[in-house]
């Protein structure tokens, strides 16, 4: 082996071997040879000088890199082969080919031995790893794939939800207010299936007669017969007594709007008792319970009515008679009654109060009428003024509607011939009246005009025989 000798220009991968036995030897030869490139880069040109930690650093790294490096060349040959030999079926792609690395699953950061990611189970369209049997799963609707019509026979049901206690009394206070101008249960009944009311099918009872507590006698009559109706089909005698107890309870608070609410109340539960709305035990329950002065009050009334109807008879009377259901003859003197104390008194309030709680305003032309009839058999013209008075009143509010004020002057138009039979002035009576209805406007001017006329006897002349035209 030949020596160069030293000279300035000298570096560490200056070193040549000449001998060829020395060149298959491990020695600073081969290392030179192989880090030419990196140490001339390393230490550059120049004088001999030792190396400085960084340098030594830097060195030591290049070496670690270039280590790494055919570490990874090997082990994806080595993965290669396994594919290789593993796989059954011939014609993969080459590791190495673009095509092929396009749908290889192994790492392509070099880390890890270049196994498949997840075992071969990641990845998108993947369903899992070779091998795995997956149980029965039900479809979801929200899959794109999802097939209504493959999933057999199918079952439409309407669900309706349980009321809200604000919406309980929304949906069920017109249906009660509707009731009490047409009182046909059935339609209510009707109109309850449709909702669900769940639990809260006694507060319908409660709203039914808290409602006819502020109304009129015909409504309590009316409530009284809906609550009959609804045991069985839409309530149970239990909700019903739930719904009576609530009432007795909530009996301080009604007595601020309604005084007479425990007298009322009291009269709702013997008619129950006596429709079998409620139990025939109901007010044995309450026996020494009760400590509210205004709920005994309410269950000794009702105590008392049952104990006047032996066998528990229907009460059906216990609202009285009112309204329709009253007789003519019944209507027609409570008119001639309700005139003659407004032309001794002249309230004119006082006689609409009492027009209203006949509650037959289909029968406010019998008013009319009797009122017309009232000033052409009475005399004076006070009498005229008041009867105006209070038709244009009764006008103005409503209560007596233009067909009914037709109506009654129509009738008194047609019958006027035996009216004038027992008072002689009522002709000049009656025009007199119609003229100042008119200016008042209570009637129209085609009923003006429809009033009959005294008729004149006009003689004609001489030569027509001496006859008389009408």
């Amino acid at each position: 082996m030949a020596v160069v000798p030293w000279s300035p220009g000298w570096h560490p991968g200056a070193l040549v071997c000449d001998d060829d036995d020395a060149r298959g030897a491990q020695g600073p030869c081969s290392v030179a040879a192989e880090d030419e490139d990196g140490d001339e880069a390393l230490l550059g040109v120049g004088g001999p000088r030792p190396w400085t930690p960084q340098e030594k650093l830097l060195h030591e790294a290049r070496l670690k890199a270039k280590a790494k490096r055919r570490l990874r060349r090997a082990s994806s040959r080595d993965s290669a082969r396994e594919s290789l030999s593993e796989g059954p079926e011939p014609g993969p792609e080459p590791p190495g080919s673009p095509k092929g690395r396009a749908h290889d699953r192994r790492s392509r950061t070099g880390k890890g031995r270049g196994l498949p990611k997840k075992g071969g189970a990641g990845g998108k369209g993947v369903w899992g790893a070779p091998g795995v049997v997956y149980g029965y799963q039900e479809p979801d609707v929200r899959d794109p794939n999802y097939d209504e019509v493959a999933q057999g026979d199918t079952v439409y049901a309407t669900v309706v939800p349980e009321l809200e206690e604000e919406e309980l009394e929304k949906n069920v206070q017109p249906m009660v207010l509707e009731y009490f101008e047409h009182g046909d249960t059935s339609e209510v009944m009707e109109l309850l299936r449709e909702l669900n009311l769940g639990g809260r099918r006694p507060a319908v009872a409660a709203l039914a007669v808290a409602l006819a507590l502020e109304g009129k006698a015909s409504h309590r009559e009316l409530t009284s017969r809906l609550l009959a109706e609804l045991v069985g089909p839409v309530v149970t005698p239990d909700d019903m007594a739930w719904a009576f107890d609530a009432m007795l309870r909530d009996l301080p608070d009604l007595i601020l709007d309604t005084p007479e609410a425990p007298q009322m109340l009291g009269q709702f539960i013997a008619r129950a008792v006596a429709d079998h709305a409620l139990p025939l035990d109901f007010l044995e329950r309450y026996k020494g319970r009760v400590d509210c002065e205004h709920a005994r009050a309410a269950l000794d009334r009702a105590a008392v009515l049952l104990r006047i109807k032996r066998d528990v008879n229907r009460l059906d009377n216990v609202w009285g008679v009112g309204g329709g259901q009253r007789p003519v003859k019944h209507l027609v003197k409570e008119m001639n009654l309700l005139l003659r104390e407004y032309l001794l008194s002249g309230e004119v309030s006082e006689a609409e109060h009492c027009l209203r709680e006949l509650e037959v305003p289909h029968f406010h032309h019998e008013l009319v009428y009797e009122a017309v009839v009232m000033v052409l058999e009475g005399s004076g013209e006070e009498s005229v003024a008041k009867m105006v008075t209070l038709l244009k009143v009764l006008w103005e509010t409503g209560l007596v509607t233009l067909d009914q004020m037709n109506r009654g002057f129509q009738r008194v138009y047609e019958e006027l011939g035996d009216i004038s039979l027992d008072a002689p002035l009522a002709q000049g009576l009656l025009e007199q009246l119609v003229e100042l209805c008119f200016d008042r406007g209570v009637i129209t001017r085609a009923l003006r005009d429809a009033c009959p006329t005294r008729r004149r006897k006009r003689f004609i002349s001489k030569g027509d025989g001496g006859q008389v035209k009408q």
